[in-house]
């Protein structure tokens, strides 16, 4: 179908639709049936078989089932059995992990899913993206991410930028022109909008053509589909380490090998104690856990407010130490009331929430609600329901608390043209008539812009000459409103000549008669103080970027504890007129940015990583998606952001709150923290592990572990409290440290030294144990064996303890984290099971421990842990 030759009432009857009234919901109902969701196709994801088979492609797995095949051959048949156990039940929790991790995503993308405007039983209501289908008549405003192929019916300067389906790099103008050529192109078919690309301006109306892969975007969902999974920097941190732990694990377990043999142990008993000892080395289930830690944390984000649309961003947020924030709605309540009015007869400021004197103002407030987007849209809507900017909303609510009435007021003028607000003009304007035929331009925005169209100014009910004098007492109202942080809406009109052209928006908006200024106030969030402080604390520098008046955002400022005394408060052209050297000067002292331009935060964000910040940016319109896309972190608005601020930024925020952000870089902070702990656990156990087997191997003693007993502490002891430890609580000194740096190591702060040094005691402390049982009883291998086996777990299990802290194992709560306390007694009591049962005696060749031999196993497991904490008492380095 060329549904640009198409003209309204052949779109009606094709689509079986009528414009005014929409369709209804039993027509939608049955289309969802036909079309589908409107969604494009997905890459099919792994099967289930597939994923659980993937845990076994690891190299160190594969020599594990390799070197059990050889045991089997030579007769261990209970070993080998029990190996291949232990290594399909550590197949099915990697399993059971990366299917968790995958839903987590999903449910995710869910709540990310964009929204519709479109018009049900005649009245507009707001659907997911994924709901809407052919026949839907839609609504599009500048800032939306188009959802489906439209055919558009009533367009109003708008533009769209489809370079993501043309390779057009500059917006495309609309109209709703019937076009004649059938094989006109993509780029050239004006009169429509597509799937994937973004409104840049204005609005429009039009008729669903096309959802789902039935879209022209559909037709090359493949150059769209995100197919490759992004790795964050700590997955390729840990991957270039377990490079290194591979090579390392090999050359130790070849030496014990070789030495093994060199001192007459069995062939198959060293190949195999070499290849469990290499997988107990190796921390094969840490990017699994590491993915799981993420995923669990951006749930929790959610809990909180934020949604993760990356994960990187999640270990990104830890290093934010510059938060550049909006203020209207993030620091504030974006709840504008307006308090304050000013005409040539003065102020009047609002002591109530009872009107003003309306006899006074009733041009002023009668205008602001005619050149009102939200009114329109109430009017259209027809549901009683009045939505949109706040400022409109408060000028509404302004006029209406005097009596005058948004309804009354459009039934007697007639809308003609709207000129949308725009970011570049500062400005809205409409063209109306009243019931006499007369036209009239109304504008409303910025005081300080509209003073340069206005030529004259209203004095009661005569308009006079725009004096000097006026314009100083028009000024001195601006700063008299600033001076109280107040946001100022000035309101300007004039009678359209008869046979006047409407098109031309600069022609239009010129010889206006100035009417008055309203001020209006959004409060700060109460909460937003305290946040301020913790991110100070933190070592964040929290950076005021707004649109507002100098005065107006040095007022908020100030009042929520942003700007201190020695603070500076910059306009954007002060900002643009620095020079390079003196911008980064200008950062060590800036706390406020008003007055600011889309460039002006690019440019901002860009100086401040060139001065080595990690950038957090807040934005929620249009034009601010090049500046959350330059920033580290691009946080976009949930509530009142535009779907193209939404695409460009990596975190969302549902409630638009800065104490949020707040939230979400604690959150992140505390990930990357419970991800270090279980590295450090792991690693630490791993060397303890390794470094016991060594050691007797090069002291020409038995071996002090079996395999089966170094595959059952990789398993059980390693993997349940390095689970648990991801999901450790926050540490006190989370939010009272300075960021760290992004190019930091893994290993940084000493963490390096902490796992050496435990590893090496919980190896020395097991040696010990096994040389003294074999000592007391030369005989009895396998007792002197279980004595280093419990040894080695019962230290790991102290040990997990001391994991949750930087200082020591006293500094914490050790049960505060139920899960980590349940994963350790599970871990005790499956120790136990192994040693006393007597059918699992034979296959971990363990034997019962007697009351005093227990007394040597704890008193030897609690040395690595309390003698090191002992000594950190007295130490300043936390080492």
């Amino acid at each position: 179908m060329n549904w640009q030759q198409q003209s309204q009432a052949e779109l009606e009857k094709i689509l079986n639709v009528t414009v005014s009234t929409g369709l209804d919901t039993a027509q939608a109902k049955k289309r969802m049936k036909q079309h589908g969701p409107n969604r494009l196709e997905e890459k099919k994801k792994v099967p289930a078989w597939l994923l659980f088979l993937r845990q076994f492609q690891d190299m160190m797995i594969i020599l594990l089932i390799g070197a059990t095949l050889v045991s089997a051959a030579l007769g261990e048949y209970i070993d080998a059995l029990t190996i291949v156990f232990i290594v399909v039940l550590n197949g099915v929790l990697g399993f059971v992990q990366e299917n968790k991790a995958e839903k987590s995503l999903d449910a995710l993308k869910e709540l990310a899913s964009p929204t519709m405007r479109v018009k049900r039983n005649g009245n507009w209501v707001t659907i997911p993206s994924v709901e809407a289908v052919p026949g839907d008549i839609v609504k599009l405003h500048g800032g939306d991410k188009v959802s489906a192929d439209i055919r558009l019916l009533t367009v109003n300067s708008l533009s769209a930028e489809e370079s993501a389906l043309t390779g057009e790099s500059y917006p495309v103008q609309k109209s709703t022109e019937v076009l004649a050529d059938k094989d006109v192109s993509l780029g050239e078919r004006i009169n429509m909008a597509f799937a994937g690309t973004l409104v840049t301006k204005g609005d429009a109306t039009g008729v669903i053509i096309g959802t789902g892969m039935k879209t022209e975007m559909g037709k090359i969902a493949h150059l769209l589909s995100d197919s490759e999974k992004t790795e964050t920097p700590l997955q390729k941190r840990l991957a270039h380490l377990g490079t290194i732990l591979i090579t390392g694990a090999l050359i130790l377990t070849a030496l014990v090998v070789i030495l093994g043999l060199m001192q007459g142990q069995p062939f198959y008993k060293m190949i195999l104690s070499g290849v469990s000892l290499a997988v107990a080395a190796i921390p094969e289930g840490l990017p699994a856990i590491v993915t799981v830690v993420l995923a669990l944390g951006v749930q929790r984000m959610i809990k909180r407010q934020a949604i993760v649309r990356h994960l990187p961003a999640v270990e990104t947020l830890g290093c934010a130490s510059v938060i550049c924030s909006d203020k209207t709605g993030t620091l504030t309540q974006n709840k504008m009331t307006v308090t304050a009015l000013w005409n040539t007869a003065g102020i009047t400021f609002r002591s109530s929430k009872k009107g003003f004197p309306r006899s006074s103002y009733d041009k002023l407030l009668s205008y602001s609600v005619l050149c009102n987007q939200a009114a329109m849209d109430a009017k259209e809507n027809n549901d009683g329901k009045i939505q949109g900017d706040s400022t409109e909303l408060a000028l509404l609510e302004a006029a209406q608390s005097t009596g005058v009435s948004y309804e009354r007021l459009l039934s007697s003028y007639t809308v003609k043209k709207v000129f949308p607000f725009d970011s570049e003009r500062k400005r809205m304007t409409v063209i109306v008539t009243d019931q006499a035929g007369q036209a009239y331009v109304i504008t409303k925005g910025a005081p300080d812009v509209l003073l340069h169209l206005t030529t004259s100014i209203m004095e009661k009910e005569r308009t006079e000459k725009l004096s000097a004098l006026k314009k100083q007492h028009i000024h001195q109202a601006i700063e008299s409103m600033a001076g109280k942080a107040l946001r100022t809406i000035a309101v300007a009109y004039r009678p359209l000549q008869k046979d006047e052209q409407i098109q031309d928006v600069k022609k239009v908006e010129r010889n206006l008669t100035f009417v008055g200024i309203e001020g209006m106030i959004d409060p700060p969030r109460p909460e937003v103080k305290q946040a301020i402080q913790e991110c100070r604390s933190a070592g964040i520098k929290t950076i005021m970027i707004t649109g507002d008046h100098k005065v107006t955002a040095a007022a908020i400022a100030k009042d929520i504890g942003l700007l201190p005394e020695y603070g500076k408060v910059l306009t954007g052209q002060e900002w643009k007129t620095a020079t390079t050297q003196e911008k980064r000067e200008l950062l060590q002292r800036v706390y406020v940015f008003a007055r600011v331009s889309p460039e002006d935060k690019l440019n901002i964000v860009n100086e401040l990583q060139s001065a080595g910040h990690v950038v957090a940016m807040t934005g929620d319109g249009v034009n601010d998606a090049p500046a959350l896309k330059a920033a580290d972190i691009g946080i976009a608005m949930g509530r009142t952001g535009t779907d193209v601020a939404k695409e460009a930024a990596a975190l969302i925020l549902r409630d638009d709150n800065f104490s949020t952000i707040r939230s979400a870089i604690k959150e992140g902070r505390n990930i990357y923290d419970n991800i270090r702990k279980f590295i450090r656990y792991m690693l630490a156990s791993n060397v303890g592990e390794i470094l016991v087997m060594l050691f007797a191997v090069m002291l020409g003693m038995p071996l002090p572990l079996v395999p089966i007993q170094i595959l059952w502490i990789n398993l059980i002891t390693d993997g349940l409290p390095a689970m648990a430890l991801g999901l450790d609580q926050p540490e006190d000194d989370g939010m009272k440290r300075p960021p760290r740096l992004a190019s930091e190591s893994i290993f940084a702060n000493g963490m390096g030294w902490k796992i050496m040094s435990r590893g090496f005691l919980i190896g020395l402390v097991t040696l010990i144990g096994f040389v003294t049982s074999l000592h007391e009883q030369p005989d009895d291998l396998i007792r002197a064996q279980t004595i280093a086996f419990s040894i080695l777990v019962m230290a790991q299990l102290i040990h997990v303890f001391d994991c949750r802290t930087s200082q020591t194992i006293f500094d914490r709560p050790p049960f505060e984290n139920k899960y980590l306390t349940a994963s350790v007694l599970s871990s005790v009591l499956l120790l136990v099971l192994v040693i006393y049962t007597p059918v699992f005696q034979p296959i971990f060749h363990t034997t019962a421990l007697s009351m005093i031999e227990w007394l040597l196993v704890l008193a030897l497991a609690a040395i690595p842990t309390f003698a090191l904490a002992g000594r950190r008492l007295f130490k300043s380095d936390g080492r």
